[in-house]
């Protein structure tokens, strides 16, 4: 709770925490928004494939057209403007930035980044959670060796959730899972870019007048986002993902602690210390009561009678026997919470969410049958949706990541509703920073393979 103070104290002594953003998207000009209103933040840099399209964002956030009229980094630094740049590498490499945000949303690229950034000393909030659900362990690894902080990014979902596990955990309390809320029926499992629209309930008029991706918006539909997000969750917490996949139960936030325990004991989880993540629909496509569509939640354990009757005594919602109980979190504010990681990597050198192990892994799966010689199309696509399961059970089937099925072609046909297996696809053709991420994510399979005593199938 000092990180005002700290920020503040860099401020004063006119060396702010110098930022180099990648991707000015929606996390990232939102993020752009609040660093104007945020002492001792300097956002020094901002590099995306498009230099136009960064400098539209920063004048539609607000950014002062003077601060914008930066030649190179150093004269950014020196004048306390933003450098426009659509060389990343470059600006990675540049002297002066402390840390650097990947908000590109592309699992190749953000490794890249990411591993550029260790190598010039430099702390990463990786925005780019598809990149952290592919190999956030390893890069946490890395980045440990290189002596710098690699880091979830606060005011997305999965730290948000592992702050919340955290408390939990601080406070003593046996966490029973931990999670989000999304919008899900079965049916969206097959969404597609040309049927989103509809299950959004969006309008045409709606549609012309905003900046809408419908690949984008399908990935969080047809449960691929919130695979992504809960192997992050899983991996950065040690909870442990379901053995089929997330069940996406329908539940209000007065039904928290009643649905999401165990089995035994009246719930849906198969153990406890799981993630999960809580429909907003039933599934008769009527609204949940008080849903938690945009927010996070921990179901926590009250390990004796005492503590059960103080759950009671200060009003906090229970299961019928008094055991379990949550708390919840409404709403997340994505970009413009942004900072907070930025100011803990730079100022505590604590990551607010990081992978300590691989414990879970977001697979693509056939949305459809799929013939031999079709291209997956990646996240939210026609092709694959990603689901969330055991990195044991990844391993055991060869299962492809969903932060790779994109742009590869298959050998062979893929039956709906099937784990596309990495022998199902072609990878020798691949080349560049797609060749340096599948490089990546099959050296920390095999390590984890060797870890767990699992041989890799033959191909």
């Amino acid at each position: 709770m000092n990180l005002h103070r700290l920020l503040q104290k860099r401020a004063s002594e006119n060396r702010p925490v110098r930022v180099g953003l990648i991707g000015a998207g929606k996390f990232g000009s939102m993020f752009l928004a609040q660093a104007l209103t945020t002492p001792g933040l300097h956002v020094a840099a901002v590099a995306d494939l498009k230099r136009d399209r960064a400098q539209s964002s920063l004048l539609r956030v607000g950014w002062p057209a003077e601060r914008l009229a930066a030649i190179s980094l150093a004269d950014a630094i020196d004048k306390s403007t933003t450098w426009l740049t659509e060389d990343a590498l470059g600006m990675i490499a540049a002297e002066g930035i402390e840390v650097i945000v990947d908000a590109t949303g592309s699992p190749p690229a953000g490794i890249a980044h990411a591993r550029a950034a260790f190598a010039s000393a430099k702390h990463v909030v990786m925005v780019n959670v598809e990149a952290d659900a592919l190999v956030g362990p390893m890069l946490a690894r890395e980045a440990e060796k290189a002596g710098v902080i690699y880091s979830l990014a606060y005011g997305d979902q999965p730290a948000l959730i592992a702050e919340m596990v955290d408390w939990a955990r601080a406070s003593g309390f046996e966490v029973t899972a931990a999670g989000k809320g999304t919008k899900y029926l079965p049916i969206y499992h097959g969404s597609t870019p040309e049927t989103v629209w509809g299950h959004y309930g969006f309008t045409h008029e709606q549609l012309a007048k905003g900046d809408f991706n419908a690949q984008m918006f399908n990935s969080f539909l047809d449960g691929t986002k919130s695979a992504i997000e809960m192997t992050a969750v899983a991996n950065a917490t040690g909870l442990s993902a379901p053995s089929d996949g997330l069940l996406f139960p329908p539940c209000g936030v007065d039904d928290l602690a009643h649905v999401l325990r165990p089995k035994a004991q009246g719930g849906v989880l198969e153990g406890k210390g799981r993630v999960e993540v809580i429909s907003s629909l039933e599934r008769d496509g009527r609204p949940v009561f008080r849903d938690l569509r945009w927010g996070v939640y921990v179901v926590f354990e009250g390990a004796t009678g005492y503590v059960r009757d103080c759950f009671k005594q200060y009003g906090l919602i229970t299961d019928v026997t008094g055991r379990y109980t949550a708390m919840y979190k409404p709403y997340h504010l994505i970009g413009l919470e942004l900072g907070i990681s930025v100011a803990s990597a730079a100022l505590r050198h604590e990551p607010t969410g990081v992978a300590t192990g691989f414990r879970a892994d977001a697979v693509a799966t056939a949305k459809r049958d799929l013939g031999a010689g079709e291209t997956l199309d990646g996240e939210g696509g026609y092709t694959v949706w990603g689901k969330c399961l055991p990195a044991e059970r990844s391993l055991s089937e060869e299962a492809l990541p969903i932060g790779l099925a994109h742009g590869l072609k298959l050998k062979r046909a893929v039956k709906a509703g099937t784990v596309v297996a990495w022998a199902d696809v072609v990878t020798e053709n691949a080349s560049g920073l797609m060749a340096e991420a599948i490089r990546a994510r099959r050296q920390m399979e095999d390590a984890a393979r060797s870890d767990r005593g699992i041989a890799r199938a033959a191909q």
